[in-house]
């Protein structure tokens, strides 16, 4: 048999290497990382969102002081959704704590009547206690002024939110926030206004821009009312916006603002804040929000 050529070599030799680089891309497919030990197969970096903090604290406004829900017209801490101590309402605290840790790893810095303007002190305060996760509920005083004209403005409501969340991250980058949506308020309107009892205390000045003239349909009450509830949806975009920019950051994907508080979930002074009962239903979307694999 006569010897391949010199030339006939190279062609086989060619032939050879492409059939192997082929068998060799199918070997772990064509979109397949590379073989272990390459910088493709390095290890993972932790995940950004640890669903079991160790500490908490928590700002914002009356929701997250239980104000209402157990007398009239004051705070009842041990009741909160987010640092509560209540059995009633197994609090985010209680239950990512426990009982006993949640009593010395859970901080309470909100403050009744608190607009978005109040929470960068209030995160300065938490921000002293190291926490791993800061629970937000803040925007309903923002929305619930004297009239329309008084609410807080879009752009300060997003200037005074990122002040907030900058006051966090320069000292604690790595801490987790939890965000609330705002409440539905005219859905609350809505609700409350079947009780007589709760339209004499909405008359001591209880979110006027909402609950002013309870009983009034005419045309510029409707229209008040549907201004309050499009600046509730304005700063719920907002809180989605910005927290949507921070990878340690979680909004509720207005879980709140979805949730149709009934008559038992109302306060039975005022039917405008949430009752133990609503406090209840306020941990239970935290506490999924907060341990869920996605955000």
């Amino acid at each position: 048999m006569r010897k391949p050529s010199h030339r006939s070599r190279t062609v086989l030799a060619a032939v050879a290497a492409a059939v192997l680089g082929v068998a060799g891309c199918d070997a772990v497919g064509g979109n397949s990382a590379g073989p272990t030990g390459t910088k493709a197969h390095s290890a993972k970096p932790a995940p950004a969102w640890d669903v079991s903090p160790r500490s908490i604290a928590a700002v914002g406004d009356s929701i997250t002081r239980g104000f209402d829900a157990c007398t009239v017209l004051s705070d009842c801490p041990e009741v909160s959704w987010a640092t509560g101590s209540s059995a009633k309402v197994d609090s985010l605290a209680v239950r990512l704590l426990g009982k006993a840790r949640a009593a010395e790893r859970s901080w309470n810095y909100a403050v009744t009547g608190a607009r978005m303007a109040d929470l960068p002190g209030q995160m300065a305060q938490a921000v002293t206690r190291r926490p791993q996760l800061v629970t937000v509920m803040a925007g309903a005083n923002d929305a619930c002024r004297a009239s329309t004209a008084a609410m807080t403005s879009v752009e300060s409501f997003r200037a005074d939110f990122e002040d907030a969340l900058g006051t966090l991250r320069r000292s604690l980058p790595k801490t987790q926030v939890y965000v609330a949506s705002v409440p539905n308020l005219k859905r609350l309107w809505s609700e409350g206004r079947t009780n007589p009892l709760g339209k004499q205390v909405w008359k001591l000045g209880i979110c006027p821009s909402m609950l002013g003239d309870a009983d009034a349909l005419d045309s510029a009450a409707t229209l008040r009312r549907d201004t309050v509830q499009k600046r509730v949806e304005a700063y719920n975009t907002v809180l989605r916006e910005v927290c949507a920019k921070d990878r340690r950051c979680r909004f509720d994907g207005g879980a709140v603002y979805d949730y149709r508080f009934g008559t038992a979930q109302l306060s039975q002074w005022d039917w405008f804040h949430p009752s133990v009962d609503g406090q209840a239903r306020l941990a239970e979307i935290a506490y999924r929000k907060v341990t869920g694999k996605k955000a």
